[in-house]
């Protein structure tokens, strides 16, 4: 009979430390939390020090009676959640539950989940770590007050259902003010010079004008580029002297001798990066995969928890993935350099043991993400993984392997050549020693890393080259939009947030009606978002401050390390909140007058003037005069929608913007109530498919286009099909758009790329 009952947080876990545990142990699964604050109320009795209001959370009452059953029938209970805040909380309020028909609980730690680990862990279990339990308890106290006590102030000046968070406010105001950063920038002109060079070899090679009089070149209009090329003898007759844009060649007329003065040759190194954390997990699987920070989350947790790895069985992958620290244990780097010296030889160990200094503020309670074992390369896993699943741990094993092993060696080549008074530079780089670049094995990514070579032909110092000039003329770029990768990077760089909770902070606010995304997947502030900011901004101004929302993680980090009580940080951060509170509420009226515009119109049922407010459906049109006239009409007129017609009266459709984004709706509203989704005028792709495809909207706010014969057909497309057929395959061709290629069709078959 089984003595000891061992919990963890999910069922995939729960079946992996079944098979290294065997019979003496009964291995059940929390699902999560089983008790969380009420959805219904604010749950927190502000008049006894805060003291949170739990409850079983809907449907964890079956799990819970499962759970106390089982611990009456053993002699012990071991609790075996997850190695963070969120997982000491689940395994306190466990603990809570349990401990009345099993005192002796006990808590055992895993920051990865193998034989090994787990066997460890079993012989020396611990307690619950309360200081844990209290910094997130803290933190979900903060955020209930701030959503429950802000947000239904928020419904008087707007409308029902707008929410307000403590932490994803802060990423909103960050998005706002970068939005009215690049809607405040002035583009400033400037030009760029660069040569094409040939020497005696007769091969040619680039190089880009770096100085102009000692200085560096600073050229602001055509005249001054002008001016350039006539010191450097370039003919500028006719239609070549017409480059107010883009690149235009000018030939040299050998009056001014372009030089080489100077031929530098140097090694360099290049150090590998860090292993992976948090941060850096979510920002490449973004940037290289196109993942989402939640989806890299949640493909981690399956290769932590452990998947099925052939006659092995069920294996944990890699160590625990919320974590701020680059240190690696001694037993990985052991395993690590025996790896290296069998496959590729001492030469690509570095003479010295590479250590990562932690980041400032770094809890460091946790390893980086690492393999649990070098030796499950992605070579022999991949048959047993999903795409997606081979995708992030190729990342995470590869960033590994590569962060202990020598540095990378290249030969820098650095050519001056002179003419007269401008000096152009040309750079190139041969790879010398591959080092840590060894495993960095070419993979299917979003973007090309920028590592490749540059080789320049041979050049001697002395030598006179033929010169062909390009001027080009430039404007600068406004600061970008934030992408989920660099918004999480300005996150962690501000100090706002933790591990834990980056994704949950852009999955939040991306499911809000505060922002939409461009074509770029960058995040857009709407119209909401901005007021709902400017509304927050004027009654919170220290609440939703970054460098206050910052301190206060500090103070998180202080209540888990036993050096701050949890209820005093509640209490300094409520009462200013409180004055808040009451300002707005006494504002209400004032604000909502605030974010409303007059119309130039009169209403066309009492003459009063028209104003822009807000609904549900976002701003409309609506007298002045309310609630005596209640007259109201969209912002804009609708436009038709094509040849769509209404599926109830046959009447045509127009284009109307719902809480959900576009749709069809009958012309004839109100006598008419008739709604469709938004047809594109385009067959659906799939064989046998008689459907349209129509614009929709995924639960995180982004369109996409599907079939409308859904659930019976399941044809999707994030671009925007188009009707004309690829002209090479016939394939379906969509819109896209990038900064380098700006807007353009491609077939999404062939890839044959269509200038618009």
């Amino acid at each position: 009979m089984a003595r000891t009952l061992l919990i963890v947080e999910s069922p995939t876990k729960a079946r992996t430390f079944q098979k290294y545990l065997g019979k003496d142990y009964i291995i059940k699964a929390s699902k999560g939390h089983v008790v969380d604050l009420p959805k219904s109320k604010l749950g927190i009795d502000l008049e006894d020090d805060f003291a949170p209001q739990y409850v079983t959370i809907k449907g964890k009452g079956k799990v819970l009676t499962e759970l106390k059953q089982a611990a009456k029938k053993v002699e012990e209970v071991l609790l075996a959640t997850d190695p963070d805040r969120e997982g000491e909380a689940i395994a306190w309020h466990l603990s809570r539950q349990l401990v009345k028909v099993q005192p002796n609980i006990r808590r055992i730690m895993l920051n990865e989940i193998t034989k090994e680990a787990i066997a460890e862990a079993v012989k020396a279990p611990g307690e619950v770590d309360e200081d844990k339990v209290d910094a997130q308890q803290a933190r979900r106290v903060l955020d209930r007050l701030v959503g429950y006590q802000i947000s239904p102030l928020l419904w008087k000046i707007f409308y029902y259902g707008l929410s307000a968070g403590r932490v994803q406010t802060v990423a909103l105001r960050l998005i706002v003010e970068r939005e009215e950063a690049i809607r405040a920038f002035v583009r400033d002109e400037y030009w760029s010079l660069r040569g094409d060079f040939t020497g005696d070899a007769g091969e040619s090679f680039e190089g880009k004008l770096v100085k102009w009089r000692g200085e560096k070149l600073e050229v602001d209009n055509e005249a001054a580029m002008h001016e350039v090329l006539d010191a450097i003898g370039v003919e500028q007759t006719g239609a070549d002297a017409e480059f107010i844009s883009g690149e235009l060649s000018f030939k040299t007329t050998g009056k001014v001798p372009f030089t080489v003065s100077a031929v530098e040759r140097k090694r360099r190194k290049r150090t590998p990066d860090a292993p992976l954390i948090t941060s850096t997990l979510q920002r490449e699987a973004s940037s290289r995969l196109g993942y989402s920070a939640r989806r890299t989350m949640m493909l981690a947790q399956q290769l932590y928890e452990g998947l099925e790895i052939g006659d092995a069985g069920a294996v944990g992958l890699i160590t625990y993935m919320r974590t701020d620290s680059t240190r690696i244990a001694d037993s990985a780097r052991a395993e690590h350099k025996e790896f290296v010296q069998t496959n590729y030889g001492d030469k690509y160990l570095p003479a010295k043991e590479r250590i990562f200094k932690a980041k400032k503020g770094a809890q460091d309670a946790h390893e980086a993400i690492r393999p649990t074992s070098i030796n499950h390369t992605p070579d022999k896993v991949k048959a047993y993984l999903s795409k997606d699943q081979l995708a992030v741990y190729t990342l995470i094993w590869q960033r590994f392997a590569a962060s202990l092993m020598a540095d990378a060696e290249f030969e820098a080549t650095r050519v001056d050549i002179t003419a007269g008074e401008a000096l152009f530079r040309a750079n190139g780089n041969r790879l010398v020693f591959d080092g840590f670049r060894k495993v960095l094995a070419k993979m299917a990514t979003r973007r090309t890393a920028p590592d490749g070579e540059s080789l320049l032909p041979e050049i001697n110092e002395g030598e006179a080259l033929a010169a062909t000039v390009f001027p080009r003329q430039h404007f600068t770029d406004p600061p970008p939009r934030f992408s989920e990768s660099s918004l999480i990077k300005e996150l962690e760089d501000k100090g706002i947030g933790r591990p834990s909770t980056y994704a949950s902070i852009v999955s939040t606010i991306q499911g809000r009606d505060y922002l939409t995304l461009d074509d770029n997947r960058r995040f857009v502030p709407t119209d909401l978002g901005e007021s709902v900011w400017k509304v927050l901004k004027e009654t919170f101004p220290q609440l939703f401050e970054v460098g206050f929302t910052a301190s206060m993680e500090e103070e998180l980090d202080k209540i888990e390390e036993g050096d701050k009580e949890w209820i005093k940080v509640i209490r300094d951060f409520h009462s200013p909140m409180g004055k808040g509170l009451t300002q707005m509420e006494e504002r209400t009226d004032e604000l909502r007058e605030s974010i409303r515009e007059e119309a130039d119109e009169p209403c066309e049922k009492c003459g009063k003037p028209m104003i822009k407010t807000w609904g549900r459906n976002g701003r409309f049109m609506a007298c002045s005069a309310y609630p005596e006239c209640r007259n109201s009409r969209p912002l804009e007129d609708p436009e038709p929608a094509g040849d769509q017609k209404c599926p109830k009266c046959e009447a045509d459709m127009m284009i109307r913007v719902g809480r959900y984004g576009r749709f069809a709706a009958c012309s004839k509203y109100p006598d008419c109530k008739g709604t469709a989704p938004l047809q594109i005028g385009v067959p659906c792709q799939k064989d046998d498919c008689q459907g349209q495809l129509v614009e929709k909207r995924s639960k995180r706010g982004r369109t996409f286009y599907g079939c409308n014969a859904y659930p019976d057909c399941d044809f999707a497309s994030w671009n925007k099909p188009v009707a004309t057929p690829c002209p090479d395959c016939g394939g379906m061709v969509v819109e896209k758009a990038s900064k380098a290629k700006g807007n353009y069709q491609q077939c999404s078959v062939c890839k044959l790329e269509i200038p618009e």
